[in-house]
């Protein structure tokens, strides 16, 4: 029997198919054999010159910027959906709303290595792009005119990643995303209910009740939530309060050790699948009138990833529903009893 459930953040209700149920170890990931080469691919070590000049890096005492030996490197993206370039000014007519294209769009390039994925770099390296992040963000939001940078990351054609070089992504935004939107409203909603911050709740039930735990460490947790819109869509939150990615609290040593560990049972849950991850975080707290003035104590800090295992087809996009074949539970378990 199906059943539906009711996400406790935004409200928004998912189908978990039973009727129709597919078992975790029955997916299978097509590899497209066609992707980015190496020797063509202008993240690679040795093609510095294919990019936009960079804006922040990692590198060696004497390496010199936009040359070989580096770490992590940051450029902006050659084809931006937005651009700083372009002045901020509205375009509005007397009904509809619009603004020039005003905003920021940089590629982290996570490895000068053209195919060592996260589940395969050491915790150090990982530790570099988290950092690389996080000072970019914290850049970024020097401008009062960004409301939101989201940080995301494409692995693999079906996840929109035109290069196959290991990178994530940043576009900053004079406006905050309706999805992060959704996330601060309940947040805010839930917080004048209880006292409570809605993601510390949530977090406290799912290790008491263990079931859809997919991995922990002191720090953090990871795990399918209750009301997962695809199957093996798995969360990364701190376990203790924190409202913004680039936040001191924030322990990037275990934060690095469970990425890779979850992207490692992901990997072998599956077999390299392609996937899609967001950074959800509180947007630039800019002070103006009406703003929430609860929100360092009802939002909490989160990753959110999707492997691309179904494809949305128009239920999905006349509802809002999803419809998930896999019981997070399943999933959780799959991935949980896998040998590392």
């Amino acid at each position: 029997m199906a059943e539906l459930r009711k996400d406790p953040i935004t409200g928004r209700w998912v189908i978990i198919a039973t009727e129709r149920s597919k078992r975790p170890g029955s997916y299978h990931v097509e590899k497209d054999p066609s992707y980015t080469k190496a020797e063509k691919c202008p993240f690679c070590e040795g093609h510095e010159n294919m990019t936009p000049p960079e804006v922040y890096a990692m590198r060696g005492a004497y390496s010199k910027p936009n040359a070989p030996t580096w770490k992590v490197r940051v450029v902006p993206n050659k084809y931006p959906a937005l651009d700083m370039d372009v002045r901020f000014e509205s375009l509005s007519e007397d009904f509809f709303m619009a603004m020039k294209g005003y905003g920021a769009h940089e590629v982290v390039i996570e490895t000068p290595h053209h195919k060592k994925e996260a589940n395969e770099q050491s915790v150090e390296e990982i530790k570099n792009w988290i950092q690389a992040l996080q000072d970019r963000t914290k850049f970024l939001y020097t401008e009062k005119k960004f409301n939101y940078v989201l940080i995301f990351k494409n692995k693999g054609r079906a996840a929109g990643a035109s290069l196959s070089h290991p990178h994530h992504q940043l576009i900053a935004t004079p406006v905050t995303p309706k999805r992060v939107k959704e996330e601060l409203v309940g947040a805010s909603e839930y917080f004048k209910s209880t006292q409570r911050c809605v993601f510390c709740d949530i977090i406290k039930e799912e290790i008491a009740a263990k079931t859809r735990i997919v991995c922990e460490n002191d720090d953090f947790v990871a795990f399918c939530p209750h009301a997962s819109r695809f199957p093996f869509e798995t969360w990364i939150l701190p376990k203790e309060h924190c409202i913004d990615f680039y936040d001191e609290k924030v322990e990037s040593d275990t934060l690095a050790a469970i990425m890779k560990e979850t992207l490692k049972r992901l990997s072998k849950a599956i077999g390299e699948p392609e996937y899609n991850y967001v950074v959800h975080a509180a947007p630039n707290r800019i002070p103006r009138e009406g703003y929430w003035t609860t929100i360092d104590r009802d939002y909490h800090w989160h990753i959110e990833m999707f492997p691309r295992l179904i494809k949305t087809a128009g239920f999905e996009w006349g509802t809002g529903f999803y419809i998930n074949p896999t019981p997070p539970e399943q999933a959780a378990k799959f991935m949980r009893e896998i040998k590392m």
